[in-house]
C-alpha cells in the first residue's frame, strides 16, 4: 500500500497517510478539522532491494556479451564501419 502526502489549504498542515490505492482521498485535516485537504503529487519511493543475494551475475548478459569486462575491450579490435559512398551519377537529360 502506498503512502500519500496531503496538505491542508486552511492551516498549512502537511501529513502522510498510508492508504490502499482503492481508498478515497482524505478531505479532513487532523489538526484544524476543516475539509480543505488536498492530496499532493509525490515523487514516489525508489526501488529498494533488501536482503542478500543481489549480484551482477544474477542478471541477463547483454546480447553478443562475452562478459569480458574492461580487460577484454572488444571495441578496439573491431574495424570502424563507415557508410559506403554512393557512386551514382545524376541522369543526363534525354535527347529528343
Amino acid at each position: 500500500m502506498p503512502t500519500y502526502e496531503y496538505v491542508c489549504n486552511k492551516c498549512g498542515h502537511e501529513f502522510e497517510a498510508f492508504q490502499s490505492m482503492k481508498d478515497e482521498p482524505l478531505d479532513t485535516c487532523p489538526e484544524c478539522h476543516q475539509r480543505t485537504v488536498k492530496r499532493l503529487i509525490g515523487g514516489g519511493a525508489g526501488l529498494i532491494f533488501k536482503g542478500s543475494g543481489f549480484y551482477i551475475t544474477d542478471y541477463k548478459k547483454p546480447a553478443g556479451g562475452g562478459g569480458e569486462g574492461k580487460s577484454g575491450d572488444s571495441s578496439s579490435s573491431k574495424p570502424e564501419s563507415k557508410p559506403a559512398k554512393s557512386e551514382t551519377k545524376p541522369a543526363s537529360p534525354a535527347k529528343t
